[in-house]
């Protein structure tokens, strides 16, 4: 049986989850919005102006996903951090030397594996939600 507390803490942090996330979506429309400004205000588009542009379009889905399912996979940050690693690869690479950017280039090859690793788990080992009820109400009952 559920405590009366634990239903309201439950509440509480789904509010405060949401209030977050709207805040990082409205965040990232701002942030969105001046960066197109800047590429306006410049008269040009750099590879760099677009791969940001990923970043913060890849933000949004992740923020939309989670509203729309209450579940973040976590696939779409490890997508993040790879754009985010080749932007600063792009942009920075006159200034690294030869370490830091097979540093740079080995990161991101992990984190492509991880994708790799985490998609060959859910394509082998599959779950449902009929199996994950079941076992949580299963949980429950001992």
């Amino acid at each position: 049986m559920q405590r009366p507390t634990s239903k309201y803490a439950g509440m509480t942090l789904r509010v405060v989850e949401d209030i977050g996330l709207a805040i990082i979506g409205v965040a990232t429309i701002v942030a969105g919005w001046h960066e197109v400004q800047t590429m306006l205000t410049a008269g040009r588009v750099t590879l760099a102006d677009l791969l940001l542009m990923f970043i913060y379009l890849e933000v949004l889905t992740m923020v939309g996903l989670y509203f729309e399912s209450g579940k973040l996979p976590v696939r779409f940050p490890i997508y993040i951090g790879m754009v985010a690693l080749a932007r600063y690869l792009i942009l920075d690479m006159k200034d690294m030397d030869l370490w830091r950017m097979v540093g740079v280039s080995g990161s991101i090859v992990l984190l492509a594996l991880a994708v790799l690793a985490i998609r060959y788990g859910h394509v082998k080992f599959p779950y449902g939600e009929e199996k994950l009820t079941t076992q949580v109400l299963r949980s429950r009952k001992a």
